[in-house]
């Protein structure tokens, strides 16, 4: 009753283009919003997710990008949920607004949520964004023991005021079932912002950037890292090495969204 109270008297306005939701809704998206997601691919590289644009296969018949094949990352496969089209990069400002004005004249639905709420710094829109993961996740649901977010080094914690891959990974961890781990993989260098690094840059920015306290709590289990976007996939790939060396029998990659 109370949530409908609220609805009648402060209507819900679509998280992506502003429309008014009808008082009893219970959605952050309009259905048109919501249908023009820009959904991954079938044909997908088996290990990093990235779109295939041929086909590439590996001897045993596995379809592999160019990059995994010449050097495969240390996590094991990596799956997003949607495309991310950014144009040009995102943005260290609130430039897309908070009011959600701009993004009805964006065609991505998901990049633009993503940059008012990590820049914007607007946590009601995390409810949207889960609401973008859909009704399945793109990884096996049983296949892990824990779920672990890539963390943000305790400065950008502070200033920013929430983790928006914790704030996903709480949405993963209810939906399987799974335990969630906010404290065994840490951030122990601040890095510079990496929007317009390259891959290698990124590779040598992020070098010793991760930690792992307690390595008994990871020893020999699955784990299934969360992030809001992969780009080059450096920082995943870092993780996954951290949490590798400290014993983790293995470690496959979420993320929300996918940079192509």
């Amino acid at each position: 009753m109370l949530h409908y109270l609220i609805n009648f008297f402060y209507p819900p306005r679509c998280a992506a283009c502003d429309v008014r939701l009808g008082s009893g809704a219970m959605r952050r998206l309009c259905e048109q919003c919501h249908a023009a997601i820009d959904r991954m691919p079938d044909a997908l590289c088996e290990i990093c997710g990235i779109p295939l644009e041929t086909n590439c296969y590996d001897a045993d018949g596995t379809e592999w990008c160019v990059k995994c094949r010449s050097a495969p990352p240390h996590f094991s496969r990596a799956r997003a949920v949607v495309r991310y089209r950014h144009d040009g990069g995102d943005r260290n400002d609130a430039a897309d607004g908070g009011d959600g004005s701009a993004a009805a004249h964006l065609s991505d639905v998901v990049p633009s949520i993503i940059r008012r709420h990590k820049y914007g710094l607007d946590q009601s829109l995390s409810h949207a964004l889960a609401e973008c993961l859909g009704d399945q996740l793109p990884l096996g649901e049983a296949d892990y023991d824990v779920i672990i977010p890539v963390p943000l080094h305790i400065g950008r914690l502070r200033w920013r005021g929430f983790n928006q891959a914790a704030m996903l990974a709480v949405t993963v961890a209810r939906r399987i079932d799974r335990p969630l781990d906010l404290r065994t993989l840490v951030r122990v260098r601040d890095t510079p912002p990496q929007t317009r690094q390259n891959r290698g840059e990124r590779i040598k920015n992020l070098k010793r950037a991760f930690a792992v306290r307690r390595p008994a709590r990871i020893a020999s289990r699955r784990i299934l890292l969360i992030d809001d976007v992969m780009t080059t996939g450096a920082t995943a790939d870092e993780c996954a090495r951290t949490l590798l060396a400290a014993g983790a029998r293995r470690v496959d990659v979420l993320t929300l969204a996918r940079a192509v």
